[in-house]
């Protein structure tokens, strides 16, 4: 649900690419290859993780927009090769006739996939019609438009990062740990998590021994935000609206949260409301961020907290139970290959939606045609609020 900048993914699991075109950047954004490439990898990386990573190097082309490493204003496009399409070019081809045998077709559709409805939607005989779009694999251009966005944010003062707070049954405690240390610590292991590795990884070697996957939850953090991102006169101007959607986008991803909403919701609002305490000429803040850096559908200057709660992985070794949509007969679901457990991945995917969200808001608030003109704009509200309730504290 982005309003100011206009992001558009296209392309196939097994096609030629993955492509998407951003518009809206500002100009003078700069750009570093070697970091959009490490923003690659880390979605390809994690423990649980299937073949297909070991095929793919996901490596960006940049095709317009960008010059000598910086935005030039104009619509980015990004490209990422499917080096796995060599192997699908003959039954993936966009004309002549198909394979007399129909090789790789799919017709038994495979349960907590977008293959039965999708089938039917589009009247296809073939599933692979629509699980090569539907597949996770269209989440590699999104990550690539995050790093855009994280370098837009980057320049502005703002980071992103994310980490893993359960694997099934199996959840760490960050305890009284700052962002900064949870991203320190989530980052020197493979499942990008804060305590109870052994544990979760006990838990995805024990589903995927069984022919089984797992899910999980992950939490996206945001420091450095500046106080009135978004709005509460219009509900579809919320952030935590237009947050939710960006969350909900991701494959998998069925369940989302500001803060520590669940658990708020069993809790009486003395327990959960962050209460407003002064900080001397500095603007008041809040005793505590159960609120998770959101209150009114805008941003309070807090961290910025949003979880993501990942279904475990549709396609089964241990295949369930499907119907063949050629003849009728009850059969087992078809199955290629799969991961056992994508929830680090996740949470990558979950960085890239809500960085492109935050970057979307900013420009929308402080239209801009230069990142410069951005940064100016910023720090003139930022600098006026202080102004102002200094002139309130002091009695002006």
């Amino acid at each position: 649900m982005l309003h100011h900048l206009r992001l558009l993914t296209a392309g196939e699991s097994h096609g030629p690419q993955i492509t998407a075109i951003v518009d809206g950047l500002p100009a003078g954004v700069e750009l570093d290859a070697e970091r959009i490439a490490a923003g690659m990898r880390r979605r390809q990386v994690g423990y649980g993780r299937g073949n297909r990573m070991k095929i793919e190097n996901d490596a960006v082309e940049v095709r317009s927009g960008v010059r000598f490493g910086r935005t030039t204003g104009a619509p980015i496009t990004l490209v990422v090769p499917n080096r796995d399409h060599e192997n699908w070019a003959h039954v993936l081809a966009a004309f002549g006739d198909p394979p007399s045998e129909r090789q790789r077709r799919v017709t038994r559709p495979r349960p907590g996939h977008a293959d039965l409805v999708g089938m039917l939607k589009y009247e296809h005989d073939d599933a692979r019609d629509v699980l090569e779009r539907a597949s996770a694999r269209e989440t590699a251009a999104r990550v690539a438009a995050g790093e855009l966005a994280r370098a837009l944010l980057s320049e502005l003062g703002i980071e992103a990062f994310s980490h893993v707070v359960s694997i099934g049954d199996v959840e760490a405690s960050t305890g009284d740990l700052s962002p900064e240390q949870i991203r320190d610590r989530a980052e020197t292991n493979d499942l990008r998590c804060v305590g109870s590795y052994d544990e979760m990884r006990a838990a995805i070697d024990a589903a995927g021994g069984a022919g089984d996957t797992l899910g999980g939850v992950f939490e996206v953090v945001v420091t450095g935000m500046p106080v009135g991102l978004g709005t509460s006169m219009a509900p579809d101007r919320k952030l935590d609206a237009q947050l939710a959607f960006a969350l909900m986008s991701v494959p998998a991803v069925k369940g989302c949260e500001i803060g520590p909403a669940f658990e708020n919701a069993t809790r009486r609002g003395s327990d959960v409301h962050d209460e407003i305490v002064p900080r001397g000429d500095e603007l008041p803040g809040r005793s505590s961020n159960r609120a998770g850096g959101l209150e009114g559908g805008m941003t309070t200057g807090e961290p910025l907290l949003c979880r993501g709660a990942m279904k475990p992985i549709s396609t089964l070794k241990r295949a369930l139970a499907s119907v063949d949509m050629e003849t009728g007969a009850v059969k087992k679901a078809a199955f290629e290959r799969s991961d056992v457990c994508a929830v680090p991945a996740a949470g990558v995917i979950g960085e890239a939606v809500v960085m492109l969200t935050l970057a979307d808001a900013l420009l929308r608030t402080f239209a801009a045609d230069t990142v410069g003109a951005l940064r100016a704009s910023l720090e003139e509200r930022r600098t006026s609020y202080r102004e102002r309730w200094s002139r309130t504290r002091h009695g002006e």
